[in-house]
């Protein structure tokens, strides 16, 4: 992320290592990344550049998304979206939607994924992916 980053900002900065992000029901290897943006870049010119990120879509990029489409049979939506939110100054924060939901005309959609590398295990990243949709189905019951 700090490579990408690079030619938008004067300045990126993160911890030396991940820290461990613990939610109710999974955890998480985390980093923050920050950067001062270069003046004639906007915080939405860099959430549109981001999207989607490596930890979503792959790398390279243009070919791991080529590959998705080939391969998924349905449109991910509002997946692994940025979400932010940007003040009158210029100023925002921005995050990956890697679980959500929305509802439409009464029927609920929830979105979830794993990170698959060659040494995934397929029943280990199922059921990771069944822990990640426990808020949302404790949500709606």
């Amino acid at each position: 992320m700090v490579q990408e980053l690079s030619p938008f900002c004067t300045t990126v900065d993160t911890d030396e290592k991940p820290f461990t992000l613990a939610l109710p029901d999974v955890w998480h290897l985390a980093s923050d990344v920050y950067g001062k943006l270069k003046k004639n870049i906007s915080v939405l010119d860099l959430a549109a550049y981001l999207h989607p990120t490596a930890a979503v879509a792959g790398t390279s990029r243009k070919a791991a998304q080529d590959l998705i489409a080939e391969l998924e049979p349905f449109d991910r939506g509002g997946y692994a979206g940025p979400v932010g939110w940007i003040g009158a100054d210029g100023d925002g924060e921005w995050a990956i939607a890697i679980r959500g939901g929305y509802i439409e005309q009464n029927v609920v959609t929830a979105f979830a994924g794993c990170g698959l590398v060659a040494e995934s295990d397929p029943q280990d990243e199922l059921e990771e992916t069944e822990l990640k949709f426990t808020p949302i189905r404790g949500a709606l019951s």
